[in-house]
């Protein structure tokens, strides 16, 4: 029996193990995306490094707290555009080795620096110094939405004057990327305006050399008439393609797993799907969050869930309400008895802004219709996938062997 390896989206590094710390280190950006949730971007709220040094230290003065009892960290940081403050972020690193070693703390063997940017100066010569400095602690991964048509169609540069795409800029470093991030994925995000580029974009970036597609409805109410029908049948031809083309053996899409469209147990199956709250996120005024969804910058309608600040420590009573959130206790009986909830994704941040009361506990269904067509969808792909296989001589079991598990953090719609 001749044997088949299946490409799956990669896990997160220590997923479940580490503790998550973001640093909003600037607001700033080079990007006016039409998509971007930060509706408060803006050049001048940038860290300072003593806002940073101060946070660094409450964190690691408490190793053994249950805030940061994990196993490993990962230290992120985020806009706006992170790079734009390399330097900042270089002397951040720098402090935060020095301390895990001369605390003997036990994150100073298991950490990670991790970054998501717009790629566009990912060639400056500082951000390689640091690259290279620091290679061996570090992931980063660069956005770009696909082909020219659908990146330039929201990453537009800021400013005034005609709409100017930016996809020239980030396509020319994504053999640098790639050549030191071998095995790293691009994160595409979907909106209204982009579905009928889905198909086009996925195969694009598999040509470009990206294996790993992972790929995001947004979570907002964005949504017209129809969108779940033109969803459906852009990921039916994408799954045509890449079944026809051999591209499942070493390529993959987040929007083909198994481990979704199945109806949910509220006693077995009741986990959070989002993580507020178990991660902390830092402001350039030493505010902390339980997520940066829930900073001022992110939220449409509601003001800031700050859980306390670099001098006053973090405020447990404000942090209770995440600690006891679960699939069912914010979900409406309608979706804990849906019939294809396994997979469907939200966001605390979302919830929080788009509810109607100033609450964690009301569940957003923006994206009901488009999870929907993608399970139907992916039942499509998996059924004709391994008709091939079985017509091939290749049994299910033996093709199932080689399936690894999506990474909860794309499976967005």
């Amino acid at each position: 029996m001749r044997k088949l390896k299946i490409k799956t989206g990669d896990s997160g590094w220590q997923e479940g193990m580490a503790k998550s710390i973001t640093f909003i280190v600037t607001k700033d950006c080079q990007l006016a995306c039409k998509y971007c949730y930060l509706v408060g971007k803006n050049e001048k709220e940038r860290m300072s490094f003593e806002v940073a040094k101060t946070a660094i230290d409450y964190i690691l003065e408490r190793e053994y707290e249950q805030n940061f009892a994990f196993e490993s960290v990962v230290w992120e940081f985020i806009g706006g555009e992170p790079f734009l403050e390399i330097d900042l972020i270089d002397k951040i690193c720098d402090y935060i080795k020095q301390e895990l070693f001369r605390r003997d703390h036990h994150w100073f063997n298991s950490y990670r620096f991790s970054f998501s940017t717009n790629g566009i100066n990912y060639h400056n010569n500082k951000v390689q110094n640091f690259i290279k400095k620091n290679r061996h602690h570090l992931s980063i991964g660069i956005t770009i939405d696909g082909t020219r048509r659908k990146h330039d169609l929201n990453r537009i540069w800021k400013g005034e004057g005609p709409e100017r795409g930016s996809y020239d800029d980030v396509a020319r470093n994504i053999p640098l990327w790639l050549k030191q991030f071998p095995g790293a994925g691009t994160k595409v995000t979907i909106s209204s305006e982009d579905i009928p580029y889905i198909y086009e974009s996925v195969l694009h970036l598999y040509e470009l050399g990206i294996h790993q597609v992972n790929i995001n409805c947004v979570f907002e109410e964005v949504w017209k008439e129809g969108d779940d029908v033109l969803f459906e049948e852009q990921l039916i031809q994408l799954a045509d393609a890449i079944i026809e083309k051999g591209y499942y053996q070493d390529y993959s899409c987040s929007f083909f797993t198994e481990h979704m469209g199945k109806p949910m147990d509220c006693k077995y199956q009741n986990q959070n799907w989002c993580g507020a709250g178990k991660m902390l996120s830092i402001d350039a005024a030493g505010n902390f969050y339980p997520c940066t969804r829930f900073a001022q910058y992110s939220l449409r309608d509601k003001e800031a869930w700050i859980i306390g600040n670099i001098h006053d420590g973090i405020d447990n009573n404000k942090l209770r309400p995440f600690l006891t959130l679960d699939r069912c206790t914010q979900s409406s009986p309608e979706c804990i008895d849906c019939e294809v909830a396994e997979g469907c994704a939200w966001c605390q941040g979302e919830n929080f802004d788009a509810a109607k009361t100033h609450t964690v506990y009301e569940r957003a269904i923006a994206i009901c219709k488009m999870h929907k067509a993608r399970v139907r969808a992916n039942n499509y792909y998996w059924n004709k996938l391994y008709r091939k296989l079985e017509l091939e001589g290749i049994a299910k079991e033996e093709a199932t062997k080689h399936v690894k598990t999506e990474s909860s953090n794309t499976q967005n719609c």
